[in-house]
């Protein structure tokens, strides 16, 4: 496991990475941190913390609950398609056409299947930081996740720019970059950032997919783990000109959605 530092007081670990999204569609796993385990799925993330309210005080909080399913997809912008996580608290756009593929090691991956380089995938890894500036300055982290995660190692790698956006009061680092192989040239976009913080659950919600009870209560809330967010969209260099505003497109839609 090779361990990059990438502030004085942020460590990161990044094992080799068993593969890459790329031209045959294969994935990187990525682990930076490992969350604590217990006895359900939800608990091998969340630290539960239940807490009985009325209806009252639960109020302000019900434009955060949704009882679509855990992840869909629906019509946005003309051209594009919507992604909305409700497990994983995300949602972005895609061009309209790409299909979903699964992908080891990778949430949520969407694909042109003629051009293989043009696709999109989200990855989550559990952090303890509170939020993307902890790691370090947008430069000195995007150059460590294209050399050592995003590209194979055989991949000539350039950076092209890195830059730190706040939206909604969260923090986002955007960045573009381009991977050369013997064959082919991937220029990509990326966006990571960091959510640390509650969500809240109905019980109709909670014993449907974790059987986790709340003693009776309407809602409950839960402290989870955070999250170190990446979403990388791409197309081959010959495409790039036609694809760019497509993928800024992605990439400027990525959003924590709590």
């Amino acid at each position: 496991m090779a361990s990059l530092k990438l502030s004085p007081s942020s460590p990161i670990s990044i094992p080799k990475s068993s593969g890459y999204v790329g031209r045959r569609g294969v994935s990187f796993i990525v682990r930076a941190e490992q969350s604590p385990s217990s006895s359900s799925d939800l608990q091998d993330k969340c630290e539960r913390r239940r807490v009985v309210v009325t209806l009252g005080v639960v109020a302000p909080w019900i434009s955060l609950l949704s009882k679509a399913p855990a992840s869909f997809a629906a019509e946005s912008k003309k051209g594009f398609m919507s992604v909305s996580d409700n497990k994983d608290a995300y949602s972005f756009l895609y061009p309209f056409g790409w299909q979903e593929v699964v992908i080891e090691g990778q949430d949520k991956v969407y694909k042109d299947v003629i051009e293989p380089l043009e696709s999109v995938s989200v990855n989550l890894i559990p952090t303890s930081k509170q939020t993307i500036k902890e790691f370090g300055p947008p430069k000195e982290i995007a150059e460590t996740l294209v050399k050592k995660v995003l590209a194979p190692p055989n991949q000539k790698t350039t950076l092209i720019n890195a830059s730190e956006q706040e939206v909604d009061g969260k923090t986002y680092y955007q960045f573009e970059f381009t991977a050369q192989a013997r064959n082919y040239t991937r220029h990509a976009l990326g966006v990571i950032t960091v959510f640390n913080g509650m969500y809240i659950i109905s019980v109709i919600m909670t014993l449907k997919h974790t059987r986790i009870q709340c003693n009776g209560s309407k809602w409950c809330f839960f402290y989870c783990a955070g999250k170190f967010y990446t979403l990388t969209t791409g197309a081959n260099e010959r495409r790039w000109e036609k694809m760019k505003d497509r993928l800024h497109t992605v990439v400027d839609s990525f959003k924590i959605t709590v």
